[in-house]
């Protein structure tokens, strides 16, 4: 509704308005991978920019370059998560996710004063890897059935009398202008049927 609203901006005087969006092209997998993505690029720029403050709030004094490093890895996982690439965005952000777990299931230890602000986090990473798994699952399925792998076109020739009834029907049918024809002495050398 917003974009239609905002599309009206743009438009020149005589442009028709746009009344109402179409369906979408999108597949209920495709939207989940490109919400990922958003994701990816909102919680890397986060951990490039405030690395400090999340590891103080995670109690994980002293990654603060390893959480910077997971915030390039989620901006660099989220373009081809963004893209027509999608399962391969999605398996590096499953592949994350483990770094993600394993690094903060460290914070989880009895001196960490943060300890439940790192159980909340870590819960909400094995959630977020579950809507990646299932996102990939979903992806390779839409993107298997839409490569045309399940297709079968052995039957189609693209000549539907066949290939022998097709032969020589375009000189059949088509007579050659006399303005078209060619005259001196590789004219004479060319088989020509009269007009």
């Amino acid at each position: 509704m917003l974009s239609t609203n905002l599309s009206g901006i743009a438009r020149s005087k005589g442009d028709p308005r746009v009344q109402r969006k179409g369906p979408s092209s999108l597949s209920g997998a495709d939207k989940l991978a490109r919400a990922l993505g958003w994701l990816s690029i909102g919680l890397g720029i986060v951990e490039l920019v405030a690395p400090g403050r999340l590891a103080r709030t995670l109690g994980l004094d002293g990654k603060e370059g390893l959480i910077r490093a997971y915030g390039a890895r989620e901006l660099a996982s989220a373009i081809p998560t963004l893209s027509v690439d999608q399962p391969v965005g999605l398996a590096a952000r499953i592949a994350g996710d483990a770094l993600d777990i394993g690094t903060l299931a460290t914070g989880f230890h009895r001196e960490n004063p943060k300890r439940d602000n790192t159980a909340i986090a870590l819960a909400l990473v094995i959630g977020i890897t579950l809507l990646d798994l299932t996102a990939y699952k979903a992806v390779k399925i839409v993107h298997r059935r839409s490569r045309g792998t399940n297709r079968d076109y052995s039957d189609r020739s693209g000549l539907p009398k066949g290939a022998e009834a097709s032969r020589g029907l375009a000189r059949k049918d088509f007579e050659i202008p006399p303005d078209y024809r060619a005259e001196g002495t590789v004219a004479d050398a060319l088989p020509m049927q009269p007009s």
